[in-house]
């Protein structure tokens, strides 16, 4: 009797854990001028191998400054033909890829006119009522609007939304929208942010990309490795040898996926937090103000620069000090060079999701066997702990496992810039599963973010987070 009630109690739990998974997802709709850059085509390969991860709830053919009068959705449905062929492998590996025929029906069009030009009355397309269908669905989890394009069929949305629905029904309609847009690519983008300034928007605004926290994906920065973004590197771990799939990942034009950071925070890897935009996160770290750009340098496209009317989701700061592997002694330390700046807020896990991108990709050919597969971080304490002032603790993720029996690596460090107690903190030895700490004497109430990144060494090493907040109060 043993066995079966073993088995049972199995299968519920592998439900629950799947249907709890399923009703976490964050939904998203995709707004991209695809072909007016490769970039667009990379990035949606990208996208389709966390399907199963991400709730697509829409793929919008729009147009951008780049290009002004067409849309392209039969280049979408290339990339999710070649998905369809490699789906029935990744679910070899992961449950929940989503069939392509699915993913095709949610193909819509948005007009093929440039910027404000699509908002008004008489101006609704395919794409604009669809979001407005998504959103009225009987759905509380929040709508993000991953925007690598121009913005214009969200904006005649939201035009549509003010014209017709009440203003309680609008407010909680437009309360559960999130945009990312990678930088304005038609202007309106500053209609949007004018006009609804209750509405959650990230953006680096302007048309410099110099000065875009999203261009830290594709920047090569001296100092470091830059491989995990180089022309030999896409070739053998994305385009050549991995189906048909990595055949539709174009060559690099201007930078490598420049729209993959609008959707990099919405894959669960326990460091995202899509909620938090200031905590830092694989599409970089943001903080909400009305930023000054009268002194910005402009020109890079035709989108006019225009002062901020309210406070937004846009660029800051971080202070990265990398760590180092080391072929003796402790396996690594943290590097002589620091670096500062609001593209480090992205590129310090540029890495990470590189490989991470390069295993699914694995997965789209490999049997389970041979591919490797993320670990997983496991805490033997909550996520978050509240500490006396001077107190002694510990964290520990001793229960940690890796699906494919890889040996683990752990590195804890204290992310200041997400703290409110921004003074180093001492750990010993970061890279033991196990660190003892001493609470900084504070004041008043303080909070300390420590982050565990989790690694396998298995071929690439992959890695996942958690994220421990710690409170500490005064004694």
């Amino acid at each position: 009797m043993r066995i079966p009630f073993l088995f049972i109690a199995l299968c519920l739990a592998c439900h629950i854990l799947t249907f709890a998974q399923v009703n976490n997802k964050n939904r998203v709709i995709i707004l991209t001028d695809i072909e007016a850059d490769p970039d667009d085509t990379q990035s949606l390969v990208r996208l389709l191998l966390y399907s199963n991860q991400i709730d697509i709830k829409g793929i919008v053919a729009t147009t951008s400054c780049w290009q002004q009068h067409k849309i392209a959705p039969e280049s979408i449905e290339r990339v999710i033909r070649a998905y369809g062929e490699v789906q029935p492998n990744l679910l070899k590996h992961e449950t929940g890829f989503p069939k392509p025929e699915a993913l095709v029906s949610l193909i819509k069009n948005g007009l093929p006119v440039y910027g404000m030009l699509g908002v008004g009355n008489g101006k609704d397309s395919e794409g604009s009522d669809w979001i407005i269908k998504v959103l009225e669905e009987n759905d509380d989890r929040p709508l993000w609007i991953s925007v690598w394009g121009g913005v214009n069929t969200l904006a005649q949305s939201l035009d549509k939304i003010k014209k017709t629905k009440s203003s309680r029904e609008a407010k909680r309609l437009i309360s559960k929208l999130r945009v990312y847009t990678i930088s304005d690519q038609d202007d309106s983008g500053i209609w949007i942010r004018n006009n609804f300034p209750d509405l959650f928007y990230i953006v680096s605004p302007g048309d410099y990309y110099a000065n875009a926290t999203w261009t830290g994906i594709n920047s090569y920065v001296k100092g470091i490795d830059n491989t995990s973004i180089s022309n030999s590197w896409i070739a053998q771990n994305i385009q050549q040898n991995h189906g048909p799939l990595g055949a539709e990942y174009p060559d690099v034009a201007w930078g490598v996926e420049g729209d993959t950071p609008a959707f990099l925070s919405l894959i669960p890897n326990g460091l995202n937090e899509p909620e938090h935009p200031e905590w830092g996160a694989w599409g970089g770290r943001y903080e909400l103000y009305k930023p000054d750009f009268s002194k910005t340098k402009k020109g890079g496209s035709i989108v006019t620069l225009a002062p901020e009317t309210r406070a937004i989701w846009t660029n800051t700061i971080d202070n990265y000090t990398p760590y180092v592997a080391k072929e003796y002694g402790r396996t690594f330390k943290r590097d002589t060079v620091t670096f500062k700046g609001d593209k480090v807020t992205l590129w310090r896990w540029r890495d990470d999701f590189q490989n991470d991108f390069a295993a699914r990709m694995d997965w789209s050919v490999m049997p389970y066997e041979e591919a490797n597969h993320p670990p997983v971080p496991v805490l033997t304490h909550p996520e978050r702990l509240t500490v006396k002032s001077g107190e002694r603790f510990s964290l520990d993720a001793f229960k940690s496992t890796d699906p494919d029996g890889d040996n683990l690596s752990y590195l804890w460090f204290h992310y200041p810039e997400e703290s409110s107690y921004k003074e180093s903190i001492e750990l010993g030895a970061e890279n033991v599963h196990i660190v003892n700490l001493t609470a900084p004497k504070v004041e008043k109430k303080e909070t300390i973010h420590i982050i565990l990144k989790l690694s396998d060494k298995g071929t690439p090493s992959l890695s996942r987070y958690k994220r421990v907040i710690v409170t500490v109060v005064p004694k």
